[in-house]
């Protein structure tokens, strides 16, 4: 299937969930439901089958090290930008957390395969657990805690979520225990459930997708998109240029880069009370706008 073609089906699955949604068709859990599916089913089965056989190198190094970077531009970038402009508390810490992490495991790991090829899997597993998946659990947490007011997170609490997250263990026994060529049953079952991600992730978040904002937190969106979608891609890039990364690699980071605001670090967000509407925005209009700008970075790197 083209790139086009899968892009085009994204946008229908889209319409399906919200179409499911809006005549609620489907109990409100549905999305939640599907979620935790991806996220203890799917995601791991993905991890199993493309991570085993994995050998860390001075290229991966430098993979892992570019969406900690992104994250360092983010603070560099919005920080000032927010005191400048006078945002409420809570638009910054939208924009602190949203801009940097992207949605690396749903959409990411459901579309490497299809921009890049099957074989890039192992490195989006790479950037998506090293990277965003740690700076969700350690910078994330501190973001909610500073700007919420809530409880500062302490290093027992943060190691605590990475060891218990299911994708997480799965890449552990991909590294360790797990065959680079499994038996042929296990192998089909593992492909089978990973095959299943894009249209379960496309469907709940169609379920999820919320467009409504009030106009105060217009402006944080823009600036928060735009950095999102654009600038930050383009620093992906420049960064895999100076690494001299191989052009699978390279490919990867900027794809994922590219990715639209994680639904995880919005969630988060919203259940601490920094800005909600903004943190949905981020997440609805991010992924809308993302099947515009990702065939456009699509049609800039292949062309």
């Amino acid at each position: 299937m083209s790139v086009i073609a899968i892009f085009a089906s994204i946008v229908i699955l889209l319409a399906v969930g919200r179409f499911l949604d809006w005549r609620r068709l489907v109990p409100e859990s549905t999305a939640r439901i599907l979620n935790l599916i991806v996220i203890n089913v799917c995601l791991p089965a993905a991890i199993l089958l493309h991570a085993p056989g994995l050998r860390f190198g001075s290229d991966l190094i430098g993979l892992v090290f570019i969406p900690w970077a992104i994250l360092l531009v983010t603070l560099v970038v919005v920080w000032p930008a927010a005191r400048l402009l006078r945002f409420d508390r809570g638009s910054t810490a939208n924009l602190l957390l949203q801009v940097p992490l992207g949605n690396t495991s749903f959409i990411g790991y459901a579309l490497i395969p299809v921009l890049v090829g099957a074989s890039a899997m192992r490195y989006a597993v790479v950037y998506d657990q090293l990277g965003s998946f740690l700076i969700l659990t350690t910078w994330g947490l501190f973001v909610v805690a500073w700007f919420g007011g809530g409880e500062r997170p302490n290093a027992i609490r943060i190691v605590r979520r990475i060891v218990i997250f299911p994708p997480f263990i799965a890449l552990v026994v991909a590294l360790t225990i797990m065959p680079a060529d499994p038996a042929p049953a296990i192998k089909q079952g593992l492909q089978w459930l990973a095959d299943a991600l894009l249209p379960i992730v496309v469907l709940a978040l169609g379920m999820q997708l919320r467009l409504h904002l009030p106009g105060h937190h217009r402006l944080p969106l823009v600036i928060g998109l735009v950095a999102k979608l654009v600038l930050m891609p383009l620093v992906a890039w420049g960064l895999c240029a100076w690494f001299q990364l191989p052009a699978e690699i390279s490919l990867v980071a900027i794809y994922l880069t590219a990715m639209p605001p994680m639904m995880t670090s919005g969630a988060l967000l919203s259940s601490a009370g920094l800005a909600p509407e903004l943190a949905s925005a981020l997440v609805g209009y991010g992924l809308v706008a993302s099947m515009i700008t990702l065939p456009l970075w699509h049609w800039v790197l292949n062309g």
